[in-house]
């Protein structure tokens, strides 16, 4: 029941960060506003008692975990293979530069011993590609630089995990196992490999098998894909869990598993238009909302960590330094390394260091300490340690981006446009109607007030109207529903055609242009035919 009540409480904090955000500070980039929701929930006693601790396994493997397998499903398998040798190098060639660095500028800097300044510096490498976004909005981030950050937050994830792994053991042994950090690193990060690609293959296997069945197809039976989106959302939890449990990386598992995914979505849509429609929406929902709830997470425990006196580190404000010299640490290490081996430009590998944003895994990563040997002030340590280290990776990019980057360009003209040519096309539509003397007033009424709705053109009080003559108004025959639909076909089929001539036959519009009112104009019949399949 806690965890039910927990999880209801960080969506509904979710959501209504998202529409905030996107009612009252579009500007804000939405994490931004989903941290202070979260700080806030924290800071309310009675709404803090809603969420219960936080426990990093079920927040990697609930929230993490699917976030990322859809993340790996926006990328191609192809962009992995042809920068292989990127990745390696920046997961885990870098990802070693940047902990040998933080390391060591810590132990020296602050006379802590070798052991825990390296479980500090550990947890500080791994980045968060949702975090990056959220620096950069409204800025026209490099692609060389969007994709390398994109393939680094993907796969370092594991590296920070093994690394943490092996200071854990230096601080509780007293030593180094060389052998067996590697021998753990290969077996968790290739199993992870197979481990994603072999059991995601048989899933697909599955789904392909269902969805492409003779008989599926003849009765129809999986128009609306119920079980088959049902096994793909369950998909990251089912690896993740699966891959943990065989003690290989269940992050890797769920990220190579997302870039099989890709190559399916690609070759199997047409199989079933609407499955496909509707998965790529859920994605996109589930996807919006997860990323929310992290940064609502995020937001709660800096709250908690910076009031709860049992964690605070008394005696001394160390842990602020340790933060910013972590920082710095990385910050130059990935500046050094992009410089000297990816052999990049100083603005590039600006950009590149200063875009390694550390977010929710982080957090999640100093947390794990507390469940192993080490003391409690010195989990105390880097918990507050880690919490200044995030801070500053936001807040220093987010200011000095505005400097370095250029702004998105809007296309103020291109936008006038679309208005311009979707009304004419509208109103296409709405005078077709009077060539339909079939029609009733009443149809012509319901029709040119959805048609106006395509373009915002009802208000409010007009769609109460509309509300109260659909709840008075009997149900419609079946001869009814069939002529409402054809009238909606022969309505959208004229708008259509508007802007097929005007693309094609008198080349007056762009193709952006087109597509986009074409779009508009499909999804619509879409919906109308979808309804009338429901009624």
């Amino acid at each position: 029941m806690t965890l039910l009540v927990s999880t209801t409480t960080l969506i509904l904090a979710a959501t209504l960060s998202i529409i905030v955000n996107r009612q009252l500070v579009p500007k804000i980039s939405v994490n931004y506003v989903s941290m202070v929701l979260g700080g806030v929930l924290a800071a309310i006693p009675v709404l803090n008692g809603l969420v219960a601790k936080f426990d990093a396994d079920v927040f990697i493997g609930l929230i993490v975990a699917p976030l990322l397998f859809f993340e790996g499903q926006g990328t191609r398998m192809n962009s992995v293979g042809r920068n292989f040798r990127q990745i390696i190098s920046l997961t885990v060639g870098m990802v070693i530069v940047c902990a040998v660095v933080a390391g060591f500028s810590t132990a020296w800097l602050t006379s802590l011993g070798l052991p825990l300044a390296f479980i500090l510096a550990a947890i500080s490498t791994p980045t968060d590609a949702t975090a990056t976004e959220s620096v950069v909005m409204g800025l026209e981030l490099p692609r060389r630089e969007a994709t390398s950050l994109k393939l680094e937050s993907l796969f370092n994830d594991a590296s920070g995990i093994i690394l943490l792994n092996m200071a854990i053991l230096w601080y509780v042994n007293g030593y180094i196992n060389y052998g067996q950090t590697l021998g753990d690193f290969l077996y968790s990060a290739l199993g992870g490999v197979i481990f994603g690609s072999l059991v995601s293959g048989v899933l697909i296997y599955l789904r392909q098998s269902m969805l492409r069945s003779r008989l599926n197809f003849i009765n129809n039976t999986y128009n609306r894909g119920t079980p088959l989106k049902v096994i793909y959302m369950l998909t990251p939890f089912f690896l993740y869990f699966g891959a943990e449990e065989l003690h290989v990386s269940g992050i890797i598992a769920v990220v190579f598993a997302g870039l099989v995914h890709n190559a399916e979505g690609e070759r199997s849509a047409l199989a079933n238009p609407k499955l496909a429609y509707d998965s790529f929406q859920l994605m996109d929902l589930v996807s919006d909302v997860l990323n929310s709830v992290v940064f609502v997470v995020l937001g709660i425990m800096l709250v908690r960590t910076s009031l709860d006196k049992s964690v605070t580190y008394h005696g001394s404000l160390i842990w602020i330094g340790v933060g910013v010299i972590l920082y710095v640490a990385n910050l130059l290490g990935r500046y050094v390394y992009c410089r000297l081996v990816q052999r990049r430009d100083n603005r590039s590998a600006w950009i590149f260091a200063l875009g390694g944003i550390h977010g929710a895994v982080t957090f999640a990563l100093a947390f794990t300490v507390a469940a192993t040997q080490v003391k409690t002030q010195d989990f105390n340590l880097v918990l507050m340690s880690e919490s200044v280290l995030i801070i500053l990776s936001m807040v220093v990019p987010t200011i000095l981006f505005r400097l370095m980057l250029p702004k998105i360009e809007t296309d103020e003209a291109l936008a006038q446009d679309i208005r311009q040519v979707r009304e004419k096309m509208i109103q296409r539509g709405i005078d077709h109607l009077d060539d339909l003397p079939e029609l009733s007033d009443e149809f012509k009424q319901a029709v040119t007030f959805d048609l106006k709705s395509q373009d915002g053109h009802t208000t409010v009080q007009q769609f109460v109207s509309e509300w109260r003559r659909m709840v008075r108004h009997p149900e419609y025959t079946q001869a009814e529903m069939n002529l409402l639909i054809a009238t909606y076909q022969r309505v959208f089929k004229t708008e259509r055609q508007y802007l097929i001539d005007l693309y094609y036959t008198q080349h007056e519009v762009s193709e952006e242009l087109f597509n986009s009112l074409y779009r508009e104009v499909a999804m619509a019949e879409l919906m109308v035919l979808d309804y009338g399949s429901r009624n």
